[in-house]
């Protein structure tokens, strides 16, 4: 484990979510400062432009990158910017507003977009013009959802709301019937406040923001093991695609809410 970017005070300088374009830049949503970053493979800070309350960062299936504001309390108004990752100097536009209470963002491919609430029932879900399919959010009535994940035809959610840390899979065609797949804290008073999650060789991995570690879920059966540990509240992990020399296979990102940027290898 790598230290990509040092990090400040503790919540202070919280990074909140990251995402890879695929074209050489790390994009970090820096909560507390509304900021969004860009960075190069060699640590350097390319570019950073104002977003309230940055949270969930995503890339989309047309290449622009996608970012959830409002996350920050402080902003409690809310929704979904756009923005070119080839830009000079990115101009964020709003795709989604009038919304509040969301962290976690999903892109499918068709270009539509889920977000998770922590403290609401149902994934948001709205399409590529910016109107919400409330229908599908009814049916996907699942509370306190953060991180978001698709994996072909599934949606997959992490809750931190929940005193049992569960892990959800949403098929995209048939929300209503959602599945937990695991429940990662067996014992009430061992929450684990689950924050962001990718797919990774053929697993989830989910962030852990009070225990500090990485947790691996194998989807099909819900086995779990903790990958990585010692880390200081993270709260969301990506694989790096497309930066530098590291390689997809084995080389994950992870930002805190200590404000570190970190590079763990994993196998």
């Amino acid at each position: 484990m790598e230290v990509f970017r040092e990090g400040g005070i503790p919540l202070v300088d919280w990074r909140e979510n990251l995402e890879f374009d695929g074209r050489g830049t790390l994009w970090v949503s820096h909560v507390t400062k509304h900021r969004v970053e860009g960075y190069a493979p060699d640590g350097t800070l390319k570019t950073s432009f104002s977003v309230p309350g940055p949270g969930g960062i995503r890339r989309g299936p047309d290449g622009m990158m996608y970012v959830n504001f409002g996350v920050n309390p402080l902003t409690p108004r809310g929704g979904i910017m756009r923005f070119d990752p080839s830009a000079a100097h990115p101009e964020p536009q709003k795709v989604v507003e009038g919304i509040s209470g969301i962290n976690g963002l999903a892109v499918d491919v068709h270009g539509n977009f889920y977000v998770g609430r922590e403290l609401a029932t149902g994934i948001l879900k709205f399409r590529q013009d910016g109107t919400e399919d409330e229908e599908w959010t009814k049916k996907a009535n699942i509370f306190g959802t953060n991180g978001l994940e698709i994996v072909g035809d599934q949606l997959y959610a992490s809750v931190i709301t929940n005193t049992s840390s569960p892990v959800v899979r949403i098929p995209l065609d048939d929300p209503a019937n959602h599945t937990t797949i695991t429940n990662l804290s067996p014992n009430p008073l061992d929450i684990k406040l689950l924050d962001d999650l990718t797919y990774f060789g053929g697993n989830l991995v989910v962030a852990s923001f009070r225990d500090g570690q990485l947790i691996q879920v194998n989807p099909a059966t819900g086995r779990s093991c903790v990958l990585v540990d010692g880390l200081r509240m993270p709260t969301s992990v990506r694989i790096a695609r497309g930066f530098g020399g590291n390689d997809p296979r084995h080389d994950l990102f992870v930002v805190e809410a200590s404000g570190r940027i970190l590079n763990v290898r994993v196998g």
